[in-house]
C-alpha cells in the first residue's frame, strides 16, 4: 500500500476495499503475534520443567557417585571400614532404584509422539501355578478401505504383567444349628464346635500362619503387624499375638522334634551353635543365650532325603546340651573345634562314642600332608612337592574320609610347632579320641 494520497485511487469502493485489507493483515499479524507469544511463554515453561528435570537427574547421579564411592570402599577399603553383605546389597538397591526413577523422568519428558518403545528383552516366564486374568481391550474402529467392512480376527498381540491382591481380613461366621423334637420335646441335637488351636479365641489357622511367617520368616516385628492391620480398622494388639504365637509354638513342638529325629536317622550331621541376644525379663537388658543348629544334607552324597535342618534354643554352650541333644546317635558328626562336643567323642557316652569330623572352612592352615605323606618328610623337615596331597587326595587315603589322625601341618619342624600350638590347636585337641 502506497503511503502517498496521490496514488490512492479515487474510487470509493476501491478505497473500502483496501481499507477491509489493511484491517484483515492487521487481524493476522496480532493473531500470529499472540501465537508467538503462547509459544514463547510454552517454550520457557518447557525450559524451566526440563532444568527442574536436568537439575534433579544431576542430584540423583552425585547420589549414585557417593552409593558407588562407598562400594569402591566396601571392596578396597582396610577391612574397618568394609561394608558388610547387607550393606552392599542395599546400596546396590538405591543404585538400581536411582536409575529406574531417572529413566521414567526422561521418558516423560518426551513428546507423546516422540516416545520411543520399550525394547523387547528376554523375560523369565511367571509360574503357572498363578491365577491369570485376561483382559480384552477391542478396538474403537476398524480401518477398512472398502466401506462395507466385515472384521475378521487375524491375529494378536499378548502381554503379561503381574498384579497383587493385597492382603485383606474377613469374619468367618460359624453357625451350628440346634434341633429339638416337635412332638416329644426332649433332647437337643446340635454339631459340635470344631477345634482350633487358640480355643476360645478370634484367630482363624490361617490368619495365625499368616502372622507366624510375617514375623519368624518375613522378619516382620509384631508391633509393626499391628499398625499395619490397624489401617484396615482391625485391632490387634501386639500381646494378643505374641499370646497367639506361643499356642502355635506349643502345637509346632511334636514336628519339631520330628525333624530333628529324621536328622538324627541320617549317616552324617552337622552342627554348629551361635549367639543369640535375648532379653532378659525384668532386667531391662539383653543376655547372651545360644542357638544350636543341626543339619542333614545327604544330596551330595547320593541320599533321596531332602535337607532337613532342626533349631534349640538354650541359656549356655556346654556340652550337656549338644548331648541331650543327640541322645541315641551314633553316627559322624561334623564340627568346628568347640570342646562341648568332645564328650559326644567318648566311649563311656550312653550311647556310645560317635565320631567328629572336622569342619574344613574352619581349619586356617592352607597346606596339609597326610600321615603317609609325613613319612617323605626329609631330615631337615622340609616338604617335598609331592607330599603337598589335596584335601581331595588325603579323603581318598583315609578309610572314614573324614578322621583326623595323621593330620600333619605342612612347613619346617620349628613352623610346624608354632604353627600346631596356635592356629591348629583347635583340631589337634580331637586327635588324642
Amino acid at each position: 500500500m502506497t503511503s502517498h494520497a496521490s496514488a490512492l485511487p479515487d474510487d470509493i469502493d476501491t478505497l473500502k476495499a483496501m481499507l477491509i485489507a489493511v484491517a484483515t493483515q492487521k487481524d493476522e499479524l496480532q493473531a500470529e503475534a499472540g501465537q508467538l507469544q503462547g509459544e514463547t511463554a510454552t517454550l520457557k515453561a518447557e525450559l524451566v520443567r526440563m532444568a527442574a528435570i536436568n537439575e534433579r537427574a544431576e542430584e540423583r547421579i552425585t547420589n549414585l557417585h557417593m552409593i558407588i564411592k562407598q562400594l569402591e570402599r566396601a571392596r578396597f577399603g582396610r577391612s574397618s571400614e568394609k561394608l558388610d553383605g547387607d550393606q552392599q546389597a542395599f546400596a546396590f538397591d538405591e543404585v538400581q532404584t536411582a536409575l529406574g526413577m531417572i529413566e521414567a523422568e526422561l521418558e516423560a519428558a518426551r513428546p507423546t509422539g516422540e516416545r520411543r518403545p520399550r525394547e523387547a528383552r528376554p523375560r523369565k516366564a511367571f509360574p503357572a501355578h498363578l491365577e491369570r486374568v485376561e483382559i480384552v481391550i477391542e478396538p474403537e474402529a476398524v480401518a477398512c478401505a472398502c466401506g462395507s467392512c466385515q472384521p475378521v480376527r487375524i491375529g494378536e498381540d499378548v502381554s503379561e504383567r503381574l498384579d497383587v491382591t493385597p492382603a485383606k481380613f474377613r469374619v468367618i461366621v460359624t453357625r451350628r444349628p440346634k434341633y429339638g423334637c416337635a412332638q416329644c420335646k426332649e433332647g437337643v441335637s446340635q454339631a459340635p464346635a470344631p477345634g482350633h488351636i487358640v480355643e476360645a479365641g478370634v484367630p482363624s489357622e490361617a490368619l495365625l500362619a499368616h502372622v507366624a511367617v510375617s514375623k519368624y520368616a518375613d522378619g516382620l516385628p509384631l508391633y509393626r503387624q499391628e499398625g499395619i492391620y490397624a489401617r484396615d480398622g482391625v485391632e490387634i494388639s501386639r500381646n494378643t499375638m505374641a499370646n497367639w504365637m506361643g499356642h502355635v509354638g506349643f502345637h509346632l513342638a511334636p514336628l519339631a522334634d520330628r525333624i530333628l529325629a529324621l536328622i538324627k536317622e541320617g549317616e552324617r550331621v552337622y552342627a554348629d551353635e551361635t549367639t543369640l541376644p535375648t532379653l532378659s525379663p525384668g532386667a531391662g537388658k539383653t543376655k547372651t543365650a545360644w542357638l544350636w543348629t543341626y543339619a542333614r544334607d545327604d544330596r551330595t552324597f547320593g541320599g533321596q532325603a531332602p535337607p532337613m535342618v532342626a533349631y534349640r534354643f538354650e541359656d549356655s554352650r556346654g556340652g550337656e546340651n549338644v548331648e541331650r541333644h543327640l541322645a541315641g546317635y551314633t553316627g559322624l558328626l561334623q564340627v568346628d573345634g568347640w570342646g562341648a562336643y568332645n564328650r559326644l567323642a567318648d566311649a563311656r557316652r550312653a550311647d556310645g562314642a560317635l565320631t567328629l569330623a572336622a569342619c574344613w572352612s574352619h581349619y586356617p592352615g592352607r597346606s596339609f600332608i597326610s600321615s603317609t605323606a609325613a613319612e617323605k618328610l626329609d631330615s631337615g623337615g622340609k616338604v617335598g612337592g609331592v607330599c603337598r596331597h589335596k584335601i581331595s587326595d588325603w579323603r581318598k587315603e583315609s578309610k572314614s574320609g573324614f578322621g583326623f589322625h595323621g593330620l600333619v601341618w605342612a612347613g619346617s619342624r620349628s613352623a610346624c610347632f608354632q604353627n600346631l600350638c596356635s592356629a591348629s590347636r583347635f583340631i589337634f585337641r580331637l586327635v588324642a579320641m
